[in-house]
């Protein structure tokens, strides 16, 4: 797939805006009309803004027709978290971001750029994106810059002390609970302070099993036998996207065998691997997880 970079005209997806993209969708609104800076009440460079975190979250295809997943979590009457209250919630949408690619960032980030370096600096992150964008051709530094401002803004919390940015607008971002990236200040050795940042696998407790467990079973890459290298730093796998170490990981594949009898995970000869012994539903995973 094609890298794609920008199209969120440098506003990071508020907490509110999927459901209410939507809504204007679901009742037959369209990006493209005039009226759509009114019935979204944001202005015209927020409504493009909105379409864009739609596509790139997975709850529209590329014609804006609402997906599958949109209606899962966001229908009026079937949905399973129209408002996002749910940890989960959050961390499926952050799996979606990275798996649909439509913001190339979020994949590249967390599947690659992260096995080199788990501390890093803008500059070092957008020398690492340019090099892998030129690989398919030119590419604006600007636009590399823009969308690493924005990701970051997307997971982190502003100092507002020290910030001139809107209080209101950026604790709104969607992804901040996630506690995925910190930041933190270095000073230089001419006495500057210099901003870096921190993307650490742990354990992450508050990651629900469940929604590993979807993760796994929606990679159509897995087969019946999965290495635990494979699920630890493997393409898309849960390891990579939700930044869990060893321990975390084998955490929730201990736990996953407690809550299915299908699931084995074994250690034979220094080979580890999770065995999923029969067809199971990952509809039904999810299901199980917002009905508890």
């Amino acid at each position: 797939m094609k890298f794609q970079f920008s199209g969120h005209e440098s506003f990071i997806c508020k907490h509110f805006w999927l459901k209410k993209g939507y809504d204007f969708l679901h009742y037959k609104g369209s990006f493209s009309d005039d009226n759509a800076v009114v019935e979204l009440g944001v202005g015209k460079n927020m409504v493009i803004s909105i379409a864009y975190w739609l596509k790139a979250f997975g709850i529209v295809d590329n014609t804006n027709k609402i997906t599958q997943f949109g209606e899962y979590l966001f229908s009026e009457k079937v949905g399973k978290d129209p408002y996002i209250e749910r940890i989960g919630t959050l961390w499926l949408l952050h799996y979606h971001l990275i798996k649909t690619e439509k913001a190339s960032i979020y994949s590249l980030f967390f599947n690659e750029f992260r096995r080199e370096r788990h501390e890093f600096t803008k500059d070092q992150l957008a020398k690492f994106l340019i090099r892998r964008a030129e690989q398919e051709g030119k590419v604006s530094a600007n636009t590399i810059n823009g969308d690493i401002a924005v990701m970051l803004r997307n997971y982190l919390t502003v100092d507002y002390k020290n910030s001139k940015a809107d209080v209101e607008d950026e604790f709104s971002n969607l992804l901040l609970d996630l506690e995925l990236i910190q930041s933190y200040q270095v000073e230089n050795p001419d006495g500057r302070n210099v901003e870096w940042y921190r993307a650490q696998n742990t354990i992450r407790p508050e990651l629900p099993t469940p929604i590993v467990l979807y993760v796994i079973l929606d990679n159509p890459l897995y087969g019946k036998s999965i290495p635990f290298r494979e699920l630890l730093i493997g393409y898309n796998s849960p390891g990579a996207m939700f930044a869990l170490n060893e321990d975390g990981l084998y955490q929730k594949i201990e736990e996953m065998t407690k809550m299915h009898k299908n699931i084995v995970y074994t250690e034979s000869a220094g080979v580890r691997e999770l065995q999923i012994k029969s067809n199971i539903n990952k509809e039904t995973i999810l299901d199980a997880y917002y009905k508890n």
